[in-house]
C-alpha cells in the first residue's frame, strides 16, 4: 500500500511569516499519476521535497501506506526521487549509476546486477550500460537518472520537473515514456512541473497550486471543462483562458461589441450575488473568425501560424492599456495579416463567468 497523504501540511522557513506551502490537504492513490503544477514560487517544489524529508513540515502532517512520515529522514521513506539535474556519478558507468543505492544497501552483486538488467531493458538502456554519462544525450541520462530509481523498487517515485533540461521534441517524446513506464509499474508518483501542457497529457489528476495555496485538484478534463476559479481557468489551457471584466446587459455579458449568453446557472449566481460584472472567460478553441462582418471586431496584432493550427492576437473594443491579447484560433479559411480588422463569432454555450472579486466560478 503506496497511498500519500498530505494532511494540513504547511512548510513555513525562519524568517519568513508566509508559508511556503499552506495547510495542504491532498489524496495520492495507491499506484496513482500525481502532477502539481503552479507558476514559479508557487510551493510546488516545497511540497515535493516535504513528502521526500528535504523540507520541514512546520505543521500538519505526510503519510505515506498510512504511516506519519513528517519526521522520518529521508532514508527511511521509501521514496526514489529523480532529479531535474541528472545527478549521475561522471566516473561510474551507466551500470554502476543505476545500481549505485543497491550497493550502498547492501545488496549483493548478482542481484544489483539483475535488477540493473531488467530497468535497462524497461528504458532501452541495455547497450549503454559500459558507457560513462559524458557518453549519452540529454534524453538518455534521463532515462539513467530513473533506472537508478526503478531498481529500488520504491513505494513512492518522486519527479521534480525531470524533462525541463531536454529540448522540446525530446521533452514531448521522454513524457510519454514516462507515463507509459509508470502505467507498466503502478508505482505511486508525484511529478512537479510549471508545464501545464506536461501536466495535462501525463497526469491521472493534477493538483494546481498557487502561493502556496492548493487551488484545484481534479482530470485534467474537468480542470479544463471547469476550472474552480478565474487563476486556475487562466492558467489550463494552451494558449490560454481568455479572461475579461465584462458588464451584465439584457441576455448576458459584454465583450466588446458582443452580447455573450450566459447559462441558467450562471444568471442565477449572478443574481443570488447582486452582480453587475464578471470576469468573463472564453477559450480560444472556442473563437472562430466570421464569415459575415458580424460578431465581435478585433484588430489584428499577431498571427501565430503553427502548421495545424493558427493563433490570431488582436484587441477589441473597450481594452484597457495593457491588458492581454484577445486569442482566437481559426478553424480554416485565408487567416488574415496584422493590422486588419476582422469579426469574431464565439461558441454556443463556451463562455465561463468568475466572481469579479473573488475570482471564484459562478454557476
Amino acid at each position: 500500500m503506496a497511498e500519500v497523504e498530505y494532511a494540513h501540511a504547511t512548510c513555513l522557513y525562519p524568517g519568513n511569516p508566509v508559508p511556503a506551502v499552506d495547510s495542504l490537504d491532498l489524496k495520492i492513490e495507491d499506484g496513482e499519476f500525481m502532477v502539481l503544477v503552479g507558476p514559479s514560487g508557487s510551493g510546488k517544489s516545497t511540497a515535493l521535497r516535504m513528502l521526500a524529508g528535504l523540507e520541514p513540515v512546520s505543521s500538519g502532517a505526510i503519510r505515506i501506506g498510512g504511516a506519519d512520515v513528517s519526521n522520518k529522514p529521508p532514508k527511511e521513506r521509501d521514496i526514489a526521487m529523480v532529479f531535474q539535474s541528472y545527478a549521475l556519478y561522471p566516473h561510474m558507468n551507466v551500470a554502476e549509476n543505476m545500481g549505485f543505492a543497491l550497493k550502498l544497501a547492501g545488496v549483493s552483486k548478482a542481484d544489483r546486477e539483475a535488477k540493473v538488467v531488467e530497468a535497462a531493458r524497461l528504458l532501452d538502456l541495455e547497450k549503454y550500460l559500459d558507457r560513462k554519462p559524458k557518453a549519452l544525450s540529454g534524453g538518455q541520462r534521463q532515462r539513467v537518472a530513473m533506472g537508478r530509481a526503478i531498481v529500488r523498487n520504491p513505494s513512492v517515485f518522486l519527479m521534480d520537473e525531470p524533462l525541463s533540461n531536454l529540448d522540446a521534441k525530446l521533452r514531448v517524446e521522454t513524457r510519454a515514456n514516462i507515463a507509459a513506464l509508470q502505467a507498466r509499474l503502478g508505482t505511486t508518483t508525484l511529478y512537479v512541473t510549471h508545464d501545464q501542457v506536461e501536466a495535462m497529457t501525463m497526469g491521472h489528476r493534477v493538483a494546481v497550486l498557487k502561493d502556496g495555496l492548493l487551488q484545484q485538484v481534479d482530470s485534467p478534463r474537468t480542470l479544463y471543462d471547469k476550472p474552480d476559479n478565474a487563476f486556475v481557468a487562466g492558467f489550463i489551457g494552451s494558449p490560454a483562458m481568455n479572461l475579461r471584466d465584462a458588464d451584465l446587459v439584457p441576455g448576458g455579458a459584454r465583450l466588446g461589441d458582443l452580447v455573450v449568453p450566459l447559462s441558467a446557472e450562471v444568471v442565477a449566481a449572478v443574481t443570488r450575488d447582486g452582480l453587475s460584472r464578471v470576469t468573463l472567460g472564453v477559450r480560444p478553441e472556442t473563437i472562430d473568425i466570421a464569415e459575415a462582418p458580424t460578431g465581435l471586431l478585433m484588430k489584428v496584432e499577431l498571427v501565430e501560424e503553427l502548421g495545424a493550427d493558427a493563433f490570431v492576437y488582436g484587441s477589441i473594443p473597450g481594452d484597457p492599456d495593457g491588458v492581454r491579447h484577445l486569442v482566437a484560433r481559426p478553424r480554416g479559411g485565408i487567416l488574415p495579416r496584422i493590422g486588419d480588422s476582422v469579426h469574431l463569432t464565439v461558441a454556443a454555450n463556451a463562455a465561463h463567468a468568475f466572481h469579479p472579486d473573488t475570482g471564484l466560478r459562478l454557476g
